[in-house]
């Protein structure tokens, strides 16, 4: 894969190198090529077919001088704003949609000196058809609304390249803007493309900070204030193992009672691009917390045991009224967490 790409890369750039030669030797030879002392306008041959396409050599010429110096021209634009502009999201997406923009206002320019290097009267074709006439013609009306919904996204900054949005459930970062469409990349390298117009509506993850949660089991037999315990000896811990952690981490409690285990909670909140690392970083870290201090996690099994009651003593009073006001704390620190928009 990678040689053959390497060899298009190779085939391309021959291809430019050859189009740049003809464009220098049409400059330097004009005199000799165009005009009505051409050497193109003498008969070659009796036959006038061949006479006819002998004579369109210097429209060709022209044809492929036009190309080349848009194509320059483009990619020198798109150099420069890159250069100038592109230092923050902010820039990366005025640039994407600018040079969007240019690409098909030398393209239509292009297209218009290729016509009247072949012959054809395009100032007429304008002042007859009218410039709004030929973009209706072509039946230009939704690339029309894509111009206006790209640049209203733009100039309202409802995303910019870099942020992470999601369109029609599809997650990905924004990688391009442009006049027309949206490029989105996922976390698997697919590209989705959007456009502008189709956009109704959009999350954008990016704005806020992302909350992060992970839950971790415990048996119904482990003492839940000797685990709130030793969860809140290890929560500053978990903190400087993760440090894409920006809030937290945050103990919420029993989430819920399942079949064969006591389900525990915890927050904490992170850029959106951190997200599931951040997750897995925290279950991570608390199954190393709970196997070091011997609390068990539970799994799908089939058993028959006896379970043998522990007395309520075996807890000093001290010891739950600690994991209580551990938990209570815990509860009005991350209050907000659940409910807040991101």
């Amino acid at each position: 894969m990678e040689k053959k790409e390497n060899n298009n890369s190779l085939t391309k750039w021959i291809v430019l190198g050859v189009m740049c030669l003809i464009t220098v030797l049409g400059f330097v030879f004009s005199g000799a090529l165009f005009g009505v002392t051409s050497v193109f306008y003498n008969n070659v041959s009796q036959n006038v077919f061949i006479n006819t396409l002998y004579q369109k050599i210097p429209a060709l010429i022209k044809t492929v001088q036009i190309v080349t110096i848009a194509y320059l021209i483009n990619w020198g634009l798109k150099v420069l704003l890159k250069k100038v502009l592109a230092k923050s999201n902010r820039g990366k997406t005025v640039t994407t949609i600018v040079t969007s923009f240019l690409k098909y206002f030398i393209a239509i320019v292009a297209l218009l000196l290729i016509l009247s290097a072949w012959g054809a009267d395009t100032r007429s074709l304008i002042a007859s058809a009218g410039i709004l006439g030929l973009v209706i013609g072509l039946g230009a009306q939704s690339m029309i609304a894509d111009i206006l919904a790209g640049i209203f996204i733009v100039f309202e900054s409802e995303f910019q390249v870099g942020d992470i949005i999601v369109i029609d459930g599809w997650r990905g970062t924004v990688s391009e803007i442009g006049i027309r469409t949206t490029k989105i990349v996922d976390w698997g390298g697919n590209i989705k493309i959007v456009n502008n117009s189709a956009i109704s509506s959009v999350i954008n993850q990016t704005k806020e900070l992302s909350l992060a949660v992970a839950y971790i089991s415990i048996e119904y037999g482990q003492s839940i204030p000797e685990v709130e315990i030793i969860i809140k000896n290890n929560l500053e811990r978990m903190k400087n193992a993760i440090p894409e952690i920006i809030e937290g981490p945050f103990y919420k409690g029993v989430d819920s009672l399942a079949a064969s285990s006591v389900d525990l909670m915890f927050m904490a909140r992170c850029k959106e691009a951190d997200l599931y690392g951040v997750q897995r970083a925290m279950r991570r870290e608390l199954k190393l917390i709970f196997d070091e201090n011997g609390i068990n996690v539970p799994f799908p099994q089939v058993t028959i045991s006896h379970l043998e009651e522990k007395d309520p003593a075996d807890h000093s009073k001290r010891e739950k009224r600690e994991a209580e006001a551990f938990a209570a704390e815990q509860r009005e620190l991350s209050k907000d967490m659940e409910n807040k928009p991101k």
